[in-house]
């Protein structure tokens, strides 16, 4: 049996700023196999993006652990954490956060340049990813270029050029008009499909948790089926 890609186990993460101390997370436990789509669904403020923010590695638990192939994130210095997920884990948000002076090939090609493999390469892989989003003939163009569905096309083909085991997504089609987050949509689940990876997708819409094959609600600091 494979080897879960993600495992979370008795999760838990405090915020202290402010009168009154507040659990975002009290128990949460999450377990993500390969080719497995989950959907995170919550109210306003229940912790969604700081779920992601743990599962990542971007922020620290208080409590739990966070297992990414094979590995706590407690266990690693910052510099291991960036490397770790750079190979492991790709990241799509609301908004693309792109690099605006760069082109749609150098943005994708980032991840890439950042474990320093040959620019030629890196432009390479990244001309066949955004080719698979539909981009071939736009690589060339800034963000600024393209348009709002567009743009998201090119986070999400930046999201899985480093072909990672993990695909975490925050309200990835929350920007779009329905038209282009179906596409957007699409693209993410079938690409990272494709490649084995298994995602995670926060959001507060209906639809789009549907596409997913489970759905779980995090209320109270702890994490249901929904």
């Amino acid at each position: 049996m494979a080897e879960p890609i993600l495992l979370a186990e008795h999760v838990r993460k405090r915020y202290t700023e402010g009168p009154q101390p507040v659990d975002v997370l009290r128990d949460a436990d999450l377990q993500i196999d390969p080719g497995d789509t989950v959907a995170v669904i919550g109210a306003s403020g229940s912790g969604k993006s700081t779920l992601m923010h743990l599962l990542g590695g971007l922020d620290r638990a208080d409590g739990g652990s966070i297992r990414v192939a094979g590995r706590d994130w407690a266990r690693m210095n910052p510099a291991e954490q960036g490397r770790w997920r750079n190979r492991h884990v790709g990241f799509v948000y609301q908004f693309h956060h792109l690099l605006m002076e760069f082109s749609a090939i150098d943005n994708v090609a980032m991840p890439l340049r950042i474990r320093r493999e040959p620019a030629e390469a890196a432009r390479a892989a990244a001309a066949a990813m955004l080719e698979s989003v539909g981009l071939g003939h736009r690589l060339d163009h800034r963000p600024g270029e393209l348009s709002g569905g567009e743009r998201q096309r090119v986070a999400i083909a930046r999201a899985l050029v480093t072909r990672p085991q993990l695909v975490l997504a925050d309200e990835p089609t929350g920007n779009l008009d329905s038209a282009a987050a179906e596409v957007a949509l699409d693209l993410l689940l079938t690409a990272a499909h494709a490649q084995g990876a298994g995602i995670v997708v926060v959001t507060h819409e209906a639809a789009v948790a549907a596409r997913c094959a489970r759905r779980l609600r995090l209320a109270a600091g702890t994490l249901h089926d929904a």
